[in-house]
Protein backbone atom coordinates (compact mmCIF):
# COMPACT_ATOMS: atom_id res chain seq x y z
CA UNK A 1 0.00 0.00 0.00
CA UNK A 2 1.31 3.73 -1.01
CA UNK A 3 -0.06 5.07 2.30
CA UNK A 4 -2.12 3.91 5.53
CA UNK A 5 -6.13 3.32 4.23
CA UNK A 6 -9.12 3.63 7.34
CA UNK A 7 -12.15 1.27 5.77
CA UNK A 8 -14.98 0.53 7.04
CA UNK A 9 -16.23 -3.05 7.16
CA UNK A 10 -19.69 -4.17 7.15
CA UNK A 11 -20.77 -8.07 7.91
CA UNK A 12 -23.45 -9.22 5.94
CA UNK A 13 -25.49 -11.99 7.80
CA UNK A 14 -28.79 -13.70 7.01
CA UNK A 15 -30.34 -15.67 9.79
CA UNK A 16 -31.53 -18.97 8.04
CA UNK A 17 -27.78 -19.58 6.81
CA UNK A 18 -25.23 -20.51 9.33
CA UNK A 19 -24.65 -17.70 11.91
CA UNK A 20 -20.53 -18.93 12.74
CA UNK A 21 -19.86 -18.07 8.96
CA UNK A 22 -20.54 -14.38 9.98
CA UNK A 23 -18.50 -14.73 13.10
CA UNK A 24 -15.83 -16.54 11.56
CA UNK A 25 -15.94 -14.40 8.08
CA UNK A 26 -15.42 -11.28 10.47
CA UNK A 27 -12.22 -11.97 12.49
CA UNK A 28 -11.26 -13.24 8.79
CA UNK A 29 -11.68 -10.22 7.01
CA UNK A 30 -10.14 -8.28 9.68
CA UNK A 31 -7.11 -10.08 10.61
CA UNK A 32 -6.66 -9.78 6.56
CA UNK A 33 -7.09 -5.92 6.08
CA UNK A 34 -5.27 -5.31 9.66
CA UNK A 35 -1.96 -7.26 8.35
CA UNK A 36 -2.02 -5.19 5.32
CA UNK A 37 -1.98 -2.30 7.52
CA UNK A 38 -5.35 -1.25 6.80
CA UNK A 39 -7.65 -0.16 9.95
CA UNK A 40 -10.83 -1.56 10.55
CA UNK A 41 -13.66 0.29 11.77
CA UNK A 42 -16.44 -2.34 12.19
CA UNK A 43 -19.43 -3.52 14.78
CA UNK A 44 -18.08 -5.71 17.68
CA UNK A 45 -20.43 -8.81 18.72
CA UNK A 46 -21.47 -6.73 21.91
CA UNK A 47 -23.14 -4.40 19.18
CA UNK A 48 -25.07 -6.89 17.07
CA UNK A 49 -24.95 -10.72 16.70
CA UNK A 50 -21.34 -11.52 15.61
CA UNK A 51 -20.96 -8.10 14.97
CA UNK A 52 -22.83 -8.50 11.58
CA UNK A 53 -25.41 -6.56 10.23
CA UNK A 54 -29.06 -8.24 9.62
CA UNK A 55 -31.85 -6.10 11.08
CA UNK A 56 -32.55 -2.37 10.68
CA UNK A 57 -31.80 -1.81 13.79
CA UNK A 58 -28.67 -3.17 13.35
CA UNK A 59 -27.90 -1.54 10.22
CA UNK A 60 -28.62 2.12 11.71
CA UNK A 61 -25.88 0.97 14.43
CA UNK A 62 -23.42 0.04 12.36
CA UNK A 63 -24.14 3.55 10.00
CA UNK A 64 -24.16 5.47 13.42
CA UNK A 65 -20.08 3.99 13.81
CA UNK A 66 -19.47 4.50 10.51
CA UNK A 67 -20.17 7.85 10.42
CA UNK A 68 -18.75 8.68 13.60
CA UNK A 69 -15.34 7.99 12.16
CA UNK A 70 -16.10 9.46 8.50
CA UNK A 71 -13.07 11.95 8.41
CA UNK A 72 -10.62 8.98 8.83
CA UNK A 73 -12.81 6.67 6.76
CA UNK A 74 -11.44 6.15 2.85
CA UNK A 75 -13.55 3.41 2.21
CA UNK A 76 -15.71 0.45 2.95
CA UNK A 77 -15.82 -3.12 2.21
CA UNK A 78 -19.12 -5.21 2.25
CA UNK A 79 -18.46 -8.66 3.18
CA UNK A 80 -20.56 -11.35 2.54
CA UNK A 81 -19.49 -14.77 4.57
CA UNK A 82 -22.92 -15.86 4.09
CA UNK A 83 -25.78 -14.68 2.03
CA UNK A 84 -26.24 -11.52 3.77
CA UNK A 85 -29.37 -9.51 4.33
CA UNK A 86 -29.27 -7.08 1.30
CA UNK A 87 -31.07 -4.85 2.69
CA UNK A 88 -29.82 -3.92 5.24
CA UNK A 89 -26.38 -3.62 3.68
CA UNK A 90 -27.88 -0.98 1.88
CA UNK A 91 -29.64 0.36 4.61
CA UNK A 92 -26.21 0.75 6.39
CA UNK A 93 -24.82 2.29 3.09
CA UNK A 94 -27.49 4.62 2.69
CA UNK A 95 -27.55 5.78 6.19
CA UNK A 96 -23.81 6.50 7.00
CA UNK A 97 -23.96 9.42 4.26
CA UNK A 98 -19.99 8.47 3.72
CA UNK A 99 -20.19 8.85 -0.71
CA UNK A 100 -16.99 6.75 -0.49
CA UNK A 101 -15.67 4.21 -2.44
CA UNK A 102 -17.79 0.71 -1.48
CA UNK A 103 -15.88 -3.13 -2.11
CA UNK A 104 -18.42 -6.40 -2.06
CA UNK A 105 -16.61 -9.07 -1.52
CA UNK A 106 -18.15 -12.50 -1.15
CA UNK A 107 -16.61 -16.10 0.22
CA UNK A 108 -16.77 -18.73 -2.15
CA UNK A 109 -18.50 -21.91 -1.11
CA UNK A 110 -16.33 -25.42 -0.55
CA UNK A 111 -17.82 -28.24 -2.56
CA UNK A 112 -17.16 -30.52 0.50
CA UNK A 113 -18.87 -28.17 2.64
CA UNK A 114 -22.12 -27.44 0.70
CA UNK A 115 -24.50 -29.16 3.86
CA UNK A 116 -26.97 -26.92 6.20
CA UNK A 117 -24.12 -26.25 8.46
CA UNK A 118 -21.39 -24.80 6.29
CA UNK A 119 -23.40 -23.61 3.18
CA UNK A 120 -23.00 -19.74 2.13
CA UNK A 121 -24.57 -19.20 -0.74
CA UNK A 122 -22.66 -15.82 -0.74
CA UNK A 123 -21.86 -16.37 -4.98
CA UNK A 124 -26.04 -15.67 -4.74
CA UNK A 125 -26.42 -13.01 -1.97
CA UNK A 126 -23.84 -10.76 -3.98
CA UNK A 127 -25.70 -10.22 -6.99
CA UNK A 128 -28.54 -9.49 -4.84
CA UNK A 129 -26.38 -7.22 -2.47
CA UNK A 130 -25.65 -5.43 -5.60
CA UNK A 131 -29.78 -5.32 -6.77
CA UNK A 132 -30.42 -3.40 -4.00
CA UNK A 133 -27.32 -0.98 -4.34
CA UNK A 134 -28.46 -0.30 -7.87
CA UNK A 135 -31.45 0.70 -6.13
CA UNK A 136 -30.74 2.79 -3.88
CA UNK A 137 -28.02 4.99 -6.57
CA UNK A 138 -25.09 3.46 -4.19
CA UNK A 139 -22.18 3.04 -6.52
CA UNK A 140 -19.53 0.13 -5.51
CA UNK A 141 -16.93 -1.88 -7.24
CA UNK A 142 -16.31 -5.12 -7.41
CA UNK A 143 -13.56 -8.37 -6.75
CA UNK A 144 -11.77 -9.51 -9.99
CA UNK A 145 -13.60 -13.09 -9.09
CA UNK A 146 -17.03 -12.97 -8.01
CA UNK A 147 -16.69 -15.09 -4.81
CA UNK A 148 -13.01 -14.85 -3.62
CA UNK A 149 -11.33 -16.00 0.13
CA UNK A 150 -10.33 -12.88 2.23
CA UNK A 151 -6.59 -14.42 2.58
CA UNK A 152 -5.90 -15.55 -1.14
CA UNK A 153 -3.59 -13.83 -3.20
CA UNK A 154 -6.06 -12.92 -5.22
CA UNK A 155 -7.83 -10.83 -2.74
CA UNK A 156 -4.78 -9.00 -1.98
CA UNK A 157 -4.58 -7.65 -5.26
CA UNK A 158 -8.32 -6.38 -5.18
CA UNK A 159 -7.43 -4.74 -1.97
CA UNK A 160 -4.67 -2.88 -3.50
CA UNK A 161 -6.62 -1.86 -6.54
CA UNK A 162 -9.43 -0.71 -4.27
CA UNK A 163 -6.89 1.61 -2.00
CA UNK A 164 -5.80 3.16 -4.47
CA UNK A 165 -9.36 4.06 -5.78
CA UNK A 166 -10.41 5.10 -2.22
CA UNK A 167 -7.12 7.19 -2.53
CA UNK A 168 -7.64 9.02 -5.59
CA UNK A 169 -11.43 9.94 -4.45
CA UNK A 170 -10.54 11.18 -1.27
CA UNK A 171 -7.96 13.10 -3.07
CA UNK A 172 -9.80 14.61 -5.36
CA UNK A 173 -12.12 16.03 -2.60
CA UNK A 174 -12.23 19.41 -2.10
CA UNK A 175 -8.82 19.39 -4.08
CA UNK A 176 -7.61 23.39 -4.53
CA UNK A 177 -5.57 23.79 -8.17
CA UNK A 178 -3.10 26.97 -7.71
CA UNK A 179 -3.13 28.12 -11.41
CA UNK A 180 0.17 31.12 -11.45
CA UNK A 181 0.03 32.98 -14.43
CA UNK A 182 -2.46 33.26 -17.61
CA UNK A 183 -1.66 30.34 -20.47
CA UNK A 184 0.80 31.06 -23.16
CA UNK A 185 -1.64 32.98 -26.09
CA UNK A 186 -0.19 30.05 -28.78
CA UNK A 187 -1.88 27.62 -26.86
CA UNK A 188 -5.76 27.22 -27.29
CA UNK A 189 -5.01 23.50 -26.39
CA UNK A 190 -4.75 24.31 -22.54
CA UNK A 191 -8.11 26.06 -22.22
CA UNK A 192 -10.53 24.41 -19.40
CA UNK A 193 -14.05 25.04 -17.50
CA UNK A 194 -13.36 25.96 -14.36
CA UNK A 195 -17.06 25.76 -13.30
CA UNK A 196 -17.05 22.18 -14.60
CA UNK A 197 -13.80 21.14 -11.93
CA UNK A 198 -16.47 22.82 -9.82
CA UNK A 199 -18.95 20.13 -10.49
CA UNK A 200 -17.06 17.64 -8.90
CA UNK A 201 -15.75 19.54 -6.15
CA UNK A 202 -12.53 20.75 -7.31
CA UNK A 203 -11.71 24.76 -7.03
CA UNK A 204 -9.21 26.70 -9.12
CA UNK A 205 -7.17 29.85 -7.12
CA UNK A 206 -5.51 32.34 -9.60
CA UNK A 207 -2.33 33.98 -8.78
CA UNK A 208 -1.13 36.97 -11.32
CA UNK A 209 2.20 36.94 -12.67
CA UNK A 210 2.70 40.52 -11.88
CA UNK A 211 2.21 39.53 -7.99
CA UNK A 212 4.75 36.56 -8.05
CA UNK A 213 7.16 39.03 -9.38
CA UNK A 214 6.64 42.31 -7.13
CA UNK A 215 6.76 39.79 -4.33
CA UNK A 216 10.35 38.60 -5.96
CA UNK A 217 11.27 42.06 -6.05
CA UNK A 218 11.02 43.15 -2.51
CA UNK A 219 12.74 39.87 -1.57
CA UNK A 220 16.22 41.03 -0.51
CA UNK A 221 19.08 38.06 -1.22
CA UNK A 222 19.33 37.50 2.30
CA UNK A 223 15.82 36.75 2.88
CA UNK A 224 15.31 33.34 4.93
CA UNK A 225 13.27 31.86 2.85
CA UNK A 226 15.04 32.22 -0.47
CA UNK A 227 18.40 31.16 1.12
CA UNK A 228 17.08 27.81 2.35
CA UNK A 229 15.27 27.33 -1.35
CA UNK A 230 18.75 27.80 -2.83
CA UNK A 231 20.20 25.28 -0.57
CA UNK A 232 17.79 23.03 -1.75
CA UNK A 233 17.71 23.70 -5.40
CA UNK A 234 22.11 23.29 -5.43
CA UNK A 235 21.29 19.49 -3.23
CA UNK A 236 18.63 18.65 -5.51
CA UNK A 237 20.17 19.07 -8.99
CA UNK A 238 23.79 19.97 -10.55
CA UNK A 239 24.13 23.38 -10.98
CA UNK A 240 27.73 23.42 -12.68
CA UNK A 241 27.89 26.32 -15.28
CA UNK A 242 24.92 27.99 -14.08
CA UNK A 243 25.47 31.74 -12.84
CA UNK A 244 24.80 32.12 -9.34
CA UNK A 245 22.59 35.00 -10.01
CA UNK A 246 19.85 32.99 -11.55
CA UNK A 247 19.95 30.45 -8.87
CA UNK A 248 18.80 33.06 -6.81
CA UNK A 249 16.68 34.03 -8.55
CA UNK A 250 14.78 30.97 -9.03
CA UNK A 251 15.33 30.52 -5.06
CA UNK A 252 13.30 34.06 -5.08
CA UNK A 253 10.76 32.34 -7.22
CA UNK A 254 10.74 29.48 -5.39
CA UNK A 255 10.29 30.71 -1.86
CA UNK A 256 7.25 32.83 -3.53
CA UNK A 257 5.35 30.20 -4.77
CA UNK A 258 6.00 28.04 -1.62
CA UNK A 259 4.35 31.07 0.66
CA UNK A 260 1.36 31.62 -1.37
CA UNK A 261 0.49 28.23 -2.01
CA UNK A 262 0.26 27.51 1.64
CA UNK A 263 -1.35 30.78 2.59
CA UNK A 264 -4.01 29.94 -0.48
CA UNK A 265 -4.35 26.47 0.83
CA UNK A 266 -3.54 24.85 -2.92
CA UNK A 267 -2.48 21.38 -3.29
CA UNK A 268 -0.75 21.54 -6.86
CA UNK A 269 -0.31 23.87 -9.10
CA UNK A 270 -0.20 25.00 -13.09
CA UNK A 271 2.46 27.33 -13.79
CA UNK A 272 2.88 30.42 -16.72
CA UNK A 273 6.47 29.42 -17.62
CA UNK A 274 7.11 31.18 -20.63
CA UNK A 275 7.55 33.77 -21.57
CA UNK A 276 6.90 36.52 -19.11
CA UNK A 277 9.14 35.24 -16.32
CA UNK A 278 12.17 34.73 -18.94
CA UNK A 279 11.67 38.39 -20.18
CA UNK A 280 11.09 40.22 -16.58
CA UNK A 281 12.48 37.81 -13.95
CA UNK A 282 15.43 36.04 -16.06
CA UNK A 283 15.23 32.62 -16.22
CA UNK A 284 12.54 29.40 -16.35
CA UNK A 285 10.52 27.88 -13.89
CA UNK A 286 11.53 24.18 -14.67
CA UNK A 287 13.43 23.64 -11.64
CA UNK A 288 11.18 25.29 -9.25
CA UNK A 289 8.23 23.17 -10.47
CA UNK A 290 10.48 20.15 -10.80
CA UNK A 291 11.13 20.27 -7.41
CA UNK A 292 7.73 20.53 -6.02
CA UNK A 293 6.33 17.40 -7.94
CA UNK A 294 9.42 15.06 -7.11
CA UNK A 295 7.79 16.13 -3.63
CA UNK A 296 4.08 15.04 -4.68
CA UNK A 297 3.28 19.07 -5.27
CA UNK A 298 2.53 17.96 -8.76
CA UNK A 299 3.22 21.16 -11.35
CA UNK A 300 2.51 21.52 -14.79
CA UNK A 301 3.51 23.49 -17.07
CA UNK A 302 1.82 26.02 -19.68
CA UNK A 303 -1.04 26.79 -17.23
CA UNK A 304 -2.29 23.33 -17.69
CA UNK A 305 -4.79 22.33 -15.07
CA UNK A 306 -6.08 19.71 -16.14
CA UNK A 307 -2.82 18.39 -17.14
CA UNK A 308 -1.66 18.77 -13.62
CA UNK A 309 -5.32 17.50 -12.59
CA UNK A 310 -3.95 13.89 -14.21
CA UNK A 311 -0.53 14.20 -12.65
CA UNK A 312 -2.06 14.15 -9.63
CA UNK A 313 -4.11 11.11 -9.95
CA UNK A 314 -1.82 9.80 -11.10
CA UNK A 315 0.31 10.18 -7.95
CA UNK A 316 -2.50 9.80 -5.70
CA UNK A 317 -2.99 6.35 -7.24
CA UNK A 318 0.50 5.20 -6.68
CA UNK A 319 2.22 7.28 -4.38
CA UNK A 320 5.16 8.14 -6.61
CA UNK A 321 5.69 11.82 -8.86
CA UNK A 322 4.17 12.23 -11.45
CA UNK A 323 5.34 14.49 -14.76
CA UNK A 324 3.79 16.13 -17.52
CA UNK A 325 4.89 15.32 -21.21
CA UNK A 326 4.06 16.08 -24.92
CA UNK A 327 3.20 13.11 -27.04
CA UNK A 328 6.04 14.75 -28.96
CA UNK A 329 7.74 12.58 -31.85
CA UNK A 330 7.16 9.29 -33.70
CA UNK A 331 10.19 6.76 -33.01
CA UNK A 332 11.34 5.46 -36.46
CA UNK A 333 9.13 3.48 -38.30
CA UNK A 334 7.58 1.67 -34.82
CA UNK A 335 4.14 2.34 -34.65
CA UNK A 336 3.87 1.20 -31.30
CA UNK A 337 6.79 3.65 -30.19
CA UNK A 338 6.64 7.58 -29.32
CA UNK A 339 9.23 10.23 -27.91
CA UNK A 340 7.42 11.50 -24.76
CA UNK A 341 9.37 15.35 -24.48
CA UNK A 342 9.54 18.45 -22.67
CA UNK A 343 12.05 21.01 -21.88
CA UNK A 344 11.84 20.29 -18.77
CA UNK A 345 10.01 20.21 -15.70
CA UNK A 346 10.39 16.61 -15.06
CA UNK A 347 10.72 15.55 -11.08
CA UNK A 348 13.75 13.93 -10.53
CA UNK A 349 12.59 10.87 -9.85
CA UNK A 350 11.85 10.19 -13.45
CA UNK A 351 15.80 10.41 -14.79
CA UNK A 352 18.51 7.97 -15.15
CA UNK A 353 20.45 11.16 -14.10
CA UNK A 354 19.68 14.98 -14.38
CA UNK A 355 21.74 18.37 -14.73
CA UNK A 356 20.61 21.71 -14.57
CA UNK A 357 20.99 23.57 -18.44
CA UNK A 358 19.45 26.50 -20.49
CA UNK A 359 15.82 25.92 -22.49
CA UNK A 360 17.03 25.48 -25.94
CA UNK A 361 13.94 26.12 -27.57
CA UNK A 362 13.18 29.80 -25.63
CA UNK A 363 16.81 30.76 -25.92
CA UNK A 364 16.43 31.52 -29.31
CA UNK A 365 13.86 34.45 -28.31
CA UNK A 366 15.28 35.91 -25.01
CA UNK A 367 18.55 35.13 -25.08
CA UNK A 368 20.04 32.31 -23.40
CA UNK A 369 21.30 34.48 -20.32
CA UNK A 370 17.54 34.39 -19.50
CA UNK A 371 16.97 30.88 -19.62
CA UNK A 372 18.53 28.89 -16.96
CA UNK A 373 16.82 26.51 -14.93
CA UNK A 374 15.73 23.40 -17.05
CA UNK A 375 16.36 19.93 -15.83
CA UNK A 376 17.75 17.96 -18.64
CA UNK A 377 18.40 14.28 -19.01
CA UNK A 378 17.06 10.82 -20.37
CA UNK A 379 13.97 9.53 -18.75
CA UNK A 380 14.69 5.99 -17.21
CA UNK A 381 13.35 2.91 -18.20
CA UNK A 382 10.24 1.45 -16.75
CA UNK A 383 6.69 0.63 -16.70
CA UNK A 384 4.21 3.41 -17.20
CA UNK A 385 0.86 4.75 -16.56
CA UNK A 386 -0.16 7.57 -18.45
CA UNK A 387 -3.73 9.47 -18.62
CA UNK A 388 -5.20 12.85 -19.34
CA UNK A 389 -8.41 14.63 -18.69
CA UNK A 390 -10.34 17.40 -19.87
CA UNK A 391 -13.12 19.34 -19.79
CA UNK A 392 -15.49 19.20 -22.17
CA UNK A 393 -17.22 22.73 -22.14
CA UNK A 394 -19.68 22.41 -25.20
CA UNK A 395 -21.03 18.64 -23.48
CA UNK A 396 -20.95 20.12 -19.90
CA UNK A 397 -18.58 17.02 -18.98
CA UNK A 398 -15.27 15.97 -17.53
CA UNK A 399 -13.85 13.57 -20.09
CA UNK A 400 -10.17 11.44 -20.43
CA UNK A 401 -8.52 8.31 -21.12
CA UNK A 402 -5.77 6.14 -19.46
CA UNK A 403 -3.52 3.39 -20.01
CA UNK A 404 -0.19 1.66 -19.69
CA UNK A 405 3.29 1.21 -21.66
CA UNK A 406 6.62 1.43 -20.74
CA UNK A 407 9.61 3.42 -21.08
CA UNK A 408 12.19 1.93 -23.07
CA UNK A 409 16.16 2.09 -23.58
CA UNK A 410 16.13 2.92 -26.96
CA UNK A 411 18.91 5.58 -28.24
CA UNK A 412 17.75 8.68 -28.27
CA UNK A 413 19.63 12.20 -29.49
CA UNK A 414 17.62 15.23 -28.11
CA UNK A 415 17.79 18.12 -25.29
CA UNK A 416 15.19 18.70 -22.56
CA UNK A 417 13.99 15.59 -20.78
CA UNK A 418 12.85 12.95 -23.26
CA UNK A 419 11.80 9.11 -23.19
CA UNK A 420 10.77 6.21 -25.65
CA UNK A 421 7.39 5.27 -24.84
CA UNK A 422 6.28 2.02 -25.99
CA UNK A 423 2.30 1.76 -26.02
CA UNK A 424 0.28 -1.77 -27.55
CA UNK A 425 -1.95 -0.53 -30.03
CA UNK A 426 -0.35 2.63 -29.95
CA UNK A 427 -2.11 3.56 -33.65
CA UNK A 428 -5.43 3.25 -31.86
CA UNK A 429 -4.86 5.43 -29.01
CA UNK A 430 -3.09 8.02 -31.68
CA UNK A 431 -6.65 8.01 -33.71
CA UNK A 432 -8.96 8.26 -29.96
CA UNK A 433 -6.93 11.43 -28.81
CA UNK A 434 -7.32 13.26 -32.20
CA UNK A 435 -10.28 12.26 -33.53
CA UNK A 436 -12.01 13.30 -29.81
CA UNK A 437 -9.76 16.36 -29.99
CA UNK A 438 -7.75 15.70 -27.16
CA UNK A 439 -4.36 18.14 -25.85
CA UNK A 440 -0.98 17.01 -26.69
CA UNK A 441 -0.21 16.80 -23.05
CA UNK A 442 -0.33 13.74 -21.14
CA UNK A 443 0.44 12.75 -17.36
CA UNK A 444 2.78 9.99 -16.48
CA UNK A 445 4.07 8.03 -13.83
CA UNK A 446 6.22 4.58 -12.86
CA UNK A 447 3.87 2.63 -12.13
CA UNK A 448 0.48 0.12 -13.54
CA UNK A 449 -2.31 2.16 -11.71
CA UNK A 450 -5.09 2.02 -14.63
CA UNK A 451 -7.37 -0.26 -13.58
CA UNK A 452 -7.42 2.61 -10.47
CA UNK A 453 -7.46 5.40 -12.33
CA UNK A 454 -10.27 4.24 -14.57
CA UNK A 455 -12.58 2.72 -11.88
CA UNK A 456 -12.31 6.14 -9.58
CA UNK A 457 -12.99 8.08 -12.58
CA UNK A 458 -15.96 6.33 -14.14
CA UNK A 459 -17.90 4.93 -11.08
CA UNK A 460 -17.09 7.24 -8.36
CA UNK A 461 -16.44 10.68 -10.30
CA UNK A 462 -18.83 10.35 -12.80
CA UNK A 463 -16.15 11.26 -15.49
CA UNK A 464 -16.20 9.58 -19.68
CA UNK A 465 -13.63 7.85 -20.03
CA UNK A 466 -11.67 5.65 -22.77
CA UNK A 467 -9.68 2.96 -21.08
CA UNK A 468 -6.48 1.96 -23.43
CA UNK A 469 -5.74 -1.54 -24.13
CA UNK A 470 -8.71 -2.87 -21.73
Amino acid sequence: MSAKSTFGLIIGNRGFFPDHLAKSGREEMIQVLNSAGIEVVVLGPEQSKHGAVETHEEAKRCAALLRAASDRIDGVIVSLPNFGDERAIADTLRLTRLNVPVLIQATPDTPSKMGIAHRRDSFCGKMSACNNLKQYEIPYSLTTLHTVSPNSEEFKKDLEWFAGVCRIVKGLKNLRIGAIGARPAAFNTVRYSEKLLEASGISVETLDLSEVLGRISRMKDTDEAAVRKLKSIEKYVTTSGIPQQALLKMAKLGAVVDDWMKVADVQISAVQCWTSLEENLGVVPCTVMSMMSDSLLSSACEVDVCGVLGMHVLQLASGTPSALLDWNNNYGSDPDKAVCFHCSNLPKHFFKDVQMDFQAIIAGTVGKENTFGTCVGRVKSGPMTFARFSTDDLAGKIRGYVGGGRFTDDPLETFGGAGVVEIPNMQKLLHYICENGFEHHVAANFSTVAPMVYEAATNYLGWEMYRHGA
